[in-house]
């Protein structure tokens, strides 16, 4: 796709309360009242604020009203009666901002906080770019590697893409990580909502990789958020592996069969490359059993997610997000 058959620049001037930061949050009041914190530090500050919460059993909604006279924004509270994993807390989340007018959209999980003039940060590249991914400071204060690249017929990152920036001061990418996506509500009208089928894992990615279809999306060397919960990891080196769970590990063989439900819509499905991409993700769960968490158990949950992601396939009920249109 050309840039012309891709969505315009955007020529207009920021303005930072055409923003929403969209916060998804599940029994965390502690990482969440951070976060609000740092959003009360911010200036310039967006036009609303919208957190959604998971049906949390803790003190969150006591947390989220506590801010609510602090912030000098609109605070939208959504509390949810299940569940539905980050995947449906985003996909909540971006519907709401875009109901309420916003031109842009900042998710973000409740376990990061906002550099102070963060908003400034991402507002000076809006004018050029309408799918943005700032940079963010790891637990440590390290600089954190995302991986901003997929392999898109293996539907799989790629782990070597380079780190540095050129003096442009951004790079292409086609994924998406809804720690610090910036989104603009013309994308969000063509490629609709985030899947809330996903739960966890790969909804994010799958969301980028769609904006980059149409329009040209970037990673910035702007740091705008920083994580505040350390997790476990094993330095490589260049590059580093977290920890997981059992959940994860279902998810993510499962989630395969949905994005290769996408890839077909799209016209990108090649059956041998995404099936290589298939054998090189549970390899690397694998390692990640065996040098992160220093065990073998977890695997069954990798075989059962590629046994209910099977289901998914032969689904023909299964139909992609609509756009907004």
């Amino acid at each position: 796709m050309t840039a012309a058959q891709r969505l315009g620049e955007s020529r207009t001037e920021f303005d930072p309360r055409s923003a929403t930061i969209a916060v998804v949050t599940f029994n965390r009041s502690g990482l969440l009242s951070r976060l609000l914190r740092s959003i009360e530090r911010m200036d310039p500050k967006p036009g609303h604020v919208v957190i959604v919460d998971n049906a949390s059993t803790d003190d969150t909604t006591e947390v989220v009203e506590s801010f609510r006279e602090r912030l000098d924004t609109e605070l939208v509270y959504r509390r949810l009666d299940t569940n539905t994993g980050g995947s449906g807390g985003f996909s909540e989340g971006v519907r709401v901002a875009y109901e309420l007018g916003s031109t842009w959209i900042w998710l973000m999980d409740d376990d990061v906080e906002v550099i102070p003039d963060g908003l400034a940060g991402m507002g000076r590249w809006a004018p050029r770019f309408q799918s943005i991914q700032g940079r963010r400071y790891d637990f440590d204060g390290s600089e954190f590697y995302w991986q901003y690249r997929v392999a898109e017929r293996m539907g799989i990152p790629i782990p070597f893409a380079p780190a540095g920036f050129d003096d442009s001061g951004f790079k292409e990418m086609n994924s998406g990580c809804f720690e610090g996506m910036f989104i603009h509500r013309d994308v969000v009208r063509q490629i609709g909502l985030p899947d809330p089928r996903f739960f966890i894992y790969w909804d994010d990615q799958l969301y980028g990789w769609l904006a980059s279809r149409v329009t040209t999306s970037v990673i910035v060397d702007e740091f705008v958020l920083r994580r505040t919960r350390e997790i476990k990891q094993w330095d490589m080196g260049v590059r580093h592996m977290n920890a997981s769970s059992d959940a994860y590990r279902y998810y993510i063989m499962r989630n395969r069969a949905i994005i290769k439900k996408y890839y077909r819509v799209e016209g990108v499905y090649n059956p041998v490359l995404f099936g290589v991409g298939t054998a090189l993700t549970f390899g690397k769960e694998l390692i990640r059993l065996l040098f992160v968490e220093r065990t073998i158990r977890g695997t069954s949950n990798l075989w059962r997610g590629l046994r209910d992601g099977r289901s998914i396939t032969r689904d023909r009920s299964f139909e992609t997000m609509p756009s907004l249109i």
